[in-house]
């Protein structure tokens, strides 16, 4: 059989080769972005209760009415903003089926997209599968600031989509508000779409303000904000998040989603529609990831590794350049078969594997967890 690929260039995702490396050597896990502490009894109690009511079977497919209007409340309370839960909300397979969807119903072929890198590695390769041209912008570490005048230069006739992502993975910086309303001065009297990646919303530290989209009348006209259940319960494996956006780009996302996946695990909906109603089980994230993150950093603190801050996300970046010349995909392959624990390179977030010797670590984990990960980082 003869076929051409779609993404000759793609490999398998950096993700699935950094855990496949911890597994077989045993190593500590601090590459993919995920728990390995419990999900709330209560969620999980609400869910089975929810399978014993028989909600079992397909939910509607912009998702069931009570989790949008639970949402819609959420959203009232943390960014004065009125969303109408009918027209205005979808409930999705997780974050990246909705970053797929949305990329999907609006990119057409020769069409442009801006990303900034370093950037989750799912939106690249969305474009180019419906077409598109990806048009990259790179940032740098430490600080990864955006050079607004570099963004108004990138826009051409074709530019389609801008996609943003605060607080960002894997850099761990947040947009402020001036970086909103210049990206709402640069697409004014466009028909540029902005696809806003907030599945870290309420991961966010030093008593920064989270700025969606949301909150800026003008840019929320032209935007789709994607948000994660995984990411702020800590069930990344349940695969559930949401889409915001106003009614006109709504009913085009719909138009796909609805050939994507069509419906949302039923009765998980249903029991995150109660978990919302106690805003207690969200607000309090910015304190305990806080508390991890400088959990983690006070115990390396006497590592020759370089901290880099962190003011979002559950990420950590470190950088490595007194320790190593290696390239930081060879040093995280080196860290993990050698070492014994497991971490991402940076240089994978970025199209033309730009090296920085920094290495993206994840503390979304046990106290125990990170403390013996420390011990073996402080011994290199």
């Amino acid at each position: 059989m003869i076929f051409k690929s779609k993404l000759p260039q793609t490999e398998t995702s950096i993700f699935a080769v950094m855990s496949g490396l911890a597994r077989q050597y045993n190593a500590i896990n601090l590459s993919q972005g995920f728990p390995d502490f419990a999900v709330s009894r209560d969620l999980i109690e609400m869910v089975y209760q929810q399978m014993l009511a028989g909600n079992n079977q397909y939910a509607p497919m912009q998702g069931v009415p009570v989790l949008r209007e639970a949402i819609a409340q959420k959203v009232k309370k943390c960014y004065d903003k009125s969303i109408n839960p009918d027209t205005e909300i979808t409930i999705t397979a997780g974050a990246t089926q909705a970053l797929f969807t949305a990329i999907t119903a609006f990119i057409r072929k020769g069409d442009e997209a801006i990303i900034f890198e370093p950037a989750y590695d799912s939106y690249d390769p969305a474009i180019k599968l419906n077409g598109g041209i990806t048009k990259y912008i790179s940032l740098s570490a430490p600080d990864f600031n955006i050079d607004w005048d570099e963004v108004q230069q990138q826009i051409t006739s074709k530019t389609k989509l801008i996609i943003i992502n605060t607080p960002n993975n894997p850099g761990g910086f947040v947009f402020s508000k001036d970086d909103m309303l210049r990206l709402t001065e640069i697409t004014r009297d466009t028909n540029i779409i902005v696809i806003s990646d907030e599945v870290y919303e309420h991961i966010i530290f030093d008593g920064l303000q989270h700025q969606s989209a949301l909150k800026f009348d003008e840019l929320f006209q032209r935007s789709i904000a994607v948000y994660s259940f995984g990411k702020t319960f800590h069930a990344t494996g349940w695969k559930t998040g949401y889409v915001i956006a106003p009614e006109k780009l709504m009913n085009e996302f719909r138009k796909v989603h609805q050939f994507n996946v069509f419906s949302v695990n039923t009765p998980i909906q249903y029991a995150l529609a109660d978990y919302l109603y106690n805003p207690e089980n969200y607000l309090s994230l910015p304190d305990f990831y806080q508390q991890k993150r400088d959990f983690f950093t006070a115990h390396i603190a006497a590592s020759r590794f370089k901290i880099i801050p962190s003011h979002g996300t559950y990420f950590q970046l470190l950088d490595y350049s007194a320790i190593s010349d290696r390239s930081e995909y060879d040093f995280a392959v080196w860290l993990t078969r050698k070492k014994g624990v497991a971490a991402i390179p940076v240089s994978s977030f970025y199209h033309d594997k730009k090296n920085q010797q920094i290495l993206r670590f994840a503390f979304p984990k046990a106290d125990t967890t990170l403390e013996k990960a420390a011990e073996i980082l402080n011994r290199i």
